[in-house]
């Protein structure tokens, strides 16, 4: 039994929904053992107990990241006194197998890639002459040569992906969502990336024929209905010709799939016209390692890619109607929070329509972790808290809570709405058409609720503060005149409502506590003029929503019931009303469009 834990968080997890390593492992092994089945605890209703009881497993094989660590020793636990062997892999074992090895339910830890370790361990019964492993004997830890990377990546089989129990979503909740690997390892040496560890700068990469075959079962395992596809490679196009061949293959057929790719800034600014190429073979969303606007900080860190190709590579991309995406760490030992504050700013600045700002955090195996490890710096000592989002070092200039609550702030000033409209601004490039508002309203709604399920679960212990530093950021001059600027009912679908609603100012304003942010929309029959957020309120609206995020984040019965009075308190003259009314008949109408059968329209 192949075992994905539920402790995994932060802005890792984006990219990691799907057990990929387990599918080849499973897929190595299925022909060596009599059974093997995958659970993944994220989406399991099951108990683990009842999984173990159902399966009666004689090994349990686990594959972690640092977060996972905790709940992976309750796991193995469990799994020791049904009577399995217990195994573990992944970044943080291979980084720390002696750690591991400490806790007696743990058997064997698996260093490195595990295809053939695994089925070598299945094969042989034991740890013993087994490359790649580390094992007890007695009260000694062994620790067994390394086992060679695997050069022919051809030779591996396609993840198992018959085995998967659950339905794989992305972020709309409809679409199905899948993972592949074309290449493994990066040459770059960042030091806080766990990568180098795991391929020491090197880089393997798959035959393009090789993997246009997967893509095909896997168009075929989805039913040929729409899936997005992310290729999970540390390094994408670090093989720019074998990316280019399989953009040949790609067009070749007509496949329902969008696919992602993680990516370098120098790579993308150096080959413009393979940019343009992928994104016409459908590889149209790009996360690329940002980092830092401050080449101290890239100097640093080792990134090895200057400034100057971060502007570039976002306009080769915005160009072909593709999804320019960066992450940048914040929190490193040196930085201030002035620095840090102008990290949103430079994202917008270069065109990014997608960013996240991850706290910097010392993984096992990396030099930035030794580095700190050997200064005593590192007070954290929980790895559920090695997320990403909480700090756990000591740094020069900032507390634990500031950096914490920067991180808040670089999200919310990043995340407004004259982002979310230069997004569908850049994707209309390829579609030549405007997103209708009620797909706009309903993947707005998606954004938010993962960022409060997902801020109040890592920020649990003060989440009113880091929504109230969230909705302090989020006043911004630049929405406005972004919005005035670019049109925003050239971008999406509202003649309807605009008709409907008439010439408005509508004002919707967050209340927390003394902090009042409102968002002015300001409208005619035909156009949005312009969008504004502001602190406190205007005088001359012509409709005026109100929201206590003071109940939001205190729900109950209670609040649930005062909530429309106090939505509408601010509406109650006749002209008020009669507006308002207008504007639920807009909203109303569009909604209801929405959901009739396209072919009964």
């Amino acid at each position: 039994m192949l075992v994905k834990p539920s402790g995994r968080k932060g802005l890792s997890f984006a990219f990691d929904l799907i057990p990929l390593g387990l599918e080849y492992i499973a897929s190595s092994i299925q022909d060596a053992v009599e059974e093997v089945h995958i659970v993944d605890l994220e989406l399991d209703t099951r108990s683990f107990q009842e999984c173990l009881s159902f399966y009666n497993p004689d090994l349990v094989g686990i594959s972690l990241s640092a977060t996972e660590h905790n709940q992976t020793l309750r796991l193995a636990k469990a799994a020791k006194n049904y009577g399995a062997t217990t195994v573990v892999g992944g970044y943080h074992p291979t980084s720390v197998p002696d750690l591991m090895l400490s806790h007696r339910q743990i058997d064997v830890v698996v260093r490195g890639e595990g295809e053939q370790t695994m089925r070598e361990l299945v094969a042989k019964g034991s740890a013993q002459e087994v490359l790649g492993v580390s094992y007890r004997q007695g009260e000694r830890v062994i620790h067994n040569a390394d086992r060679p990377r695997i050069e022919n990546l051809d030779s591996i089989p396609f993840p198992a992906r018959h085995l998967r129990l659950y339905p794989y979503k992305s972020a709309d909740r409809t679409t199905d969502c899948d993972v592949l690997i074309m290449a493994r390892g990066c040459h770059g040496l960042c030091s806080f990336c766990c990568e180098p560890s795991m391929s020491d700068g090197c880089s393997r990469c798959r035959s393009p024929e090789n993997v246009l075959k997967e893509i095909l079962e896997m168009a075929q395992f989805h039913d040929n209905k729409p899936v997005s596809v992310m290729f999970a490679d540390p390094n994408f196009i670090g093989n720019a010709r074998q990316v280019d061949r399989l953009c040949d293959l790609l067009m070749e057929h007509d496949l329902n799939i969008e696919f992602g790719a993680l990516v370098r800034a120098d790579m993308m600014a150096n080959n413009p016209r393979l940019v343009k190429k992928m994104c016409q073979a459908g590889i149209v969303k790009f996360e690329m390692g940002i980092e830092s606007p401050n080449a101290k900080d890239l100097a640093s860190t080792k990134k090895g890619v200057a400034t100057k190709f971060h502007k570039q590579a976002v306009k080769n991309i915005r160009e072909n109607g593709g999804r320019a995406g960066g992450t940048f760490v914040i929190g490193l030992p040196d930085q201030t929070a002035e620095e840090i504050k102008t990290f949103p700013v430079y994202a917008k600045e270069i065109g990014l329509t997608a960013a996240a700002f991850g706290i910097a955090t010392p993984f096992p195996g990396t030099e930035f972790y030794a580095e700190l490890d050997a200064q005593g710096l590192i007070f954290e000592t929980n790895w559920d808290n090695f997320d990403e989002m909480h700090n756990v070092f000591k740094a020069k200039h900032l507390t634990k809570k500031e950096i914490e609550e920067l991180a808040t702030y670089c999200m919310a000033k990043f995340w407004n709405l004259d982002t979310f409209i230069d997004h569908e601004f850049v994707y209309q490039k390829r579609t030549q058409k405007k997103k209708p508002i009620v797909d706009f309203v309903k993947e707005r709604s998606l954004n938010l609720g993962f960022m409060s399920n997902n801020g109040n679960e890592l920020q649990k212990d003060n989440f009113h503060q880091h929504v109230k530093t969230f909705l302090e950021a989020y006043v911004d001059p630049r929405v406005e005149a972004y919005t005035r600027s670019v049109e925003v009912h050239e971008v999406l679908e509202v003649s309807r409502v605009l008709r409907l609603m008439g010439p408005q100012k509508l004002q919707c304003t967050l209340n927390l506590d003394e902090t009042q942010v409102s968002f002015i929309f300001k409208t005619t029959h035909e156009s949005v003029e312009y969008i504004r957020v502001t602190h406190g309120r205007v005088d001359d609206s012509t409709i005026n929503l109100d929201v206590d995020l003071n109940w939001l984040l205190e729900p109950s019965n209670l609040n649930l019931l005062k909530t429309p009075k106090y939505l509408f308190k601010n509406n109650m003259s006749v002209k008020k009303l009669w507006s308002t009314f207008r504007l639920f008949v807009a909203v109303g109408s569009e909604f209801l469009i929405s959901i009739i059968p396209r072919n009964a329209k």
